[in-house]
């Protein structure tokens, strides 16, 4: 099958058998990382809320559990070719996205579009089962009829979802973007949201959301913007909740703002040991003159083994 297009059937039902042309749930999968190089996404935003661009590695101090880590790796910008970069698209085909998922649909063909720098994309929609496409520049017609294609119907693994994305992640080289389109309800994976809060840990991909929740219930609003929330800043990225369709040119423009203005800052921790436990990660703004502006990145990482998870 040509690499540029690959379509998997991701069977995340309770029950489903692994078998061959599936890829197994998350909770199955071996997860695998490297703390040798820690790599962050940086945001830095000024007391107006504007993004400070033009910063350097002297601006920043790097602690991990408190102690100081030496910057070894700095960029402004897109960190260029020898980083490609891999957009993923997860859009919530579930029954209760019913009423948003055509506009939703929409909304990820005109980001693909945005951002046309990207070496290719990871398409996923899901119900109770979860289906997955890999596609480069030249067939995104392709992908664009595939997105416009989702049917809502079924339950709702979300967790799942997210959780094999971070998987397939793992396999390519470079960084990853992850855009997640969903009203924040699960009901059907087999991932517990503690587990995904592991996985997210472990994993390298920049997670930006956006959540479709006017037509929840009121009752279930505030615990599905939460879930959805955390899950975004758990990966360095944030979680957007527009009221219309008008807000999302808006969104938008902040999401591409933030991916060409973010820095990225590596270190070699002093704790050489890989026992699998979460680092805290304080990343903070040395001069004086930048007091008050906030800096949003990932809160952490699991220091995990070579053989990944215990």
């Amino acid at each position: 099958m040509p690499r540029a297009c690959v379509w998997l059937a991701v069977a995340a039902c309770a029950g489903a058998p692994a078998a061959t042309g599936v890829v197994a749930p998350a909770t199955e999968q071996q997860f695998r990382t490297s703390v040798t190089l820690v790599r962050l996404p940086v945001v830095v935003r000024g007391r107006d809320g504007a993004l400070l661009r033009g910063l350097t590695a002297a601006d920043f101090e790097v602690l991990e559990d408190g102690r100081p880590q030496a910057i070894a790796h700095f960029t402004e910008g897109a960190p260029g070719e020898e980083l490609p970069l891999h957009l993923g698209l997860i859009l919530d085909a579930s029954e209760s996205m019913a009423r948003d998922l055509p506009h939703a649909a929409e909304a990820a063909v005109r980001f693909v579009k945005a951002l046309p720098e990207a070496a290719d994309v990871t398409f996923m929609d899901f119900d109770t089962a979860i289906r997955v496409g890999r596609f480069t520049p030249p067939n995104y017609p392709m992908l664009f009829e595939r997105i416009r294609g989702s049917k809502a119907g079924g339950g709702t693994s979300l967790y799942d979802a997210v959780g094999v994305y971070l998987e397939s992640a793992r396999s390519r080289e470079g960084q990853h973007v992850l855009l997640l389109y969903t009203d924040g309800g699960d009901s059907t994976s087999r991932l517990s949201f503690g587990k995904l809060q592991e996985l997210l840990r472990a994993g390298g991909v920049l997670i930006y959301a956006i959540g479709y929740l006017d037509h929840q219930r009121s009752t279930d609003q505030v615990m599905q913007q939460l879930r959805v929330t955390q899950i975004a800043r758990e990966a360095g990225g944030d979680a957007f909740f527009p009221g219309s369709p008008r807000d999302l040119h808006e969104v938008y423009g902040r999401i591409l703002d933030e991916l060409v203005s973010r820095y990225t800052i590596g270190y070699v921790s002093t704790n050489g040991r890989l026992d699998g436990r979460f680092r805290r990660v304080d990343i903070r703004l040395t001069r004086p003159d930048l007091r008050g502006a906030k800096v949003r990145s990932r809160p952490g990482y699991l220091a995990l083994p070579p053989g990944g998870w215990r």
